[in-house]
């Protein structure tokens, strides 16, 4: 049954293209807005192959189908940036992004160096972890280690690139200068790793992501995790959505768990997106949860208590309805 939900969720991704039209907001009868969706085509952004975005965002669009009078398709991206970049630009409908980047987003801040976006969230989902993996004959045994080695951080404008910008800002490292950075998606990554050609990676993603398993699987006792918490205190100065958390061992074989940070996920929408649909899909997540996990387990760390827990992100006010 896994296998087929699962399967389902990536066959909806063969699909992609822009946003159609939208139908208005119908009132209820109460006077408050309706919380059935309109009919019309949505996008989704997701992310990298092989990584949650992707994977969860196939199984959202499968679900927004069946249920709902609107038919969702999800993309394939570079994710966060890219992804709220063009959802602005009305490319896509909602989009899955980090917190933080998020957070730049509506501040003008970041990759959004003075231009505020008008995106608005339709629930905090699951946690990403920062996933720091290197090659056990690298050096590496701290960010710092990092200097002068192959890095991947992540698909140009991705919340991963800058959650890795980030980290060796914090270690002390200038990006640009101090460090081999491979801007490269995680299937490039994966390969990299496997043939040598990369010391090490950073991945903000879910856990467990299916092209790290394929890593550690290869690779073994070759690789290994690194704990970053110790950098935690100058991210949180630039951002103070991050936190810490854990690479449980049993995530990816390994001996033993390793401390991390870790930084919400959010749904987002552009300001205008139909109170209706935002509802609509907003109460799906939450009834529909337990087919989501089927899809991928990270969505079993998705809650309702957590889910307006958006700020500095506006949450849209068809999602305070449907959270209500």
């Amino acid at each position: 049954m896994k296998r087929a939900l699962a399967a389902a969720a990536v066959l909806a991704l063969a699909v992609t293209g822009c946003g159609g039209k939208q139908q208005t907001d119908q009132a209820a009868p109460s006077g408050a807005q309706s919380c059935d969706a309109g009919e019309g085509r949505i996008t989704i952004a997701t992310g990298n192959s092989g990584g949650v975005y992707y994977v969860l965002g196939g199984g959202l669009a499968q679900l927004i189908s069946n249920n709902t009078k609107l038919r969702a398709t999800a993309a394939e991206t570079g994710a966060s940036v890219q992804n709220i970049q063009q959802l602005v630009a009305g490319n896509y409908d909602v989009a899955f992004s980090l917190a933080d980047t998020a957070a730049d987003a509506v501040r003008g801040k970041g990759s959004f160096d003075g231009k505020p976006q008008k995106i608005q969230a339709l629930s905090r989902i699951y946690p990403n972890s920062t996933q720091v993996l290197v090659r056990s004959d690298s050096g590496i045994n701290s960010v710092a280690d990092m200097k002068g080695k192959r890095i991947s951080t992540g698909s140009p404008k991705s919340g991963t690139e800058v959650i890795a910008n980030r980290l060796l800002k914090a270690a002390g490292l200038k990006p640009d200068a101090d460090v081999q950075a491979q801007r490269l998606d995680l299937a490039k990554t994966a390969d990299g790793m496997k043939s040598g050609t990369l010391d090490g990676l950073v991945w903000s993603g879910g856990l467990p992501t299916a092209q790290i398993t394929d890593i550690t699987t290869a690779l073994k006792d070759k690789v290994k995790f690194l704990d970053i918490t110790p950098l935690l205190p100058e991210l949180k100065k630039v951002n103070d959505v991050y936190d810490q958390g854990t690479i449980p061992a049993a995530a990816y074989g390994q001996p033993a768990d390793v401390p991390t940070v870790v930084v919400p996920n959010l749904l987002l929408v552009r300001e205008d997106f139909p109170a209706g649909n935002a509802c609509a899909i907003t109460k799906l997540i939450f009834d529909k949860q337990a087919e989501l996990a089927k899809v991928h387990p990270a969505a079993k760390e998705i809650t309702k208590q957590l889910a307006p827990r958006t700020d500095p992100v506006p949450l849209h006010p068809g999602a305070k309805q449907a959270l209500g």
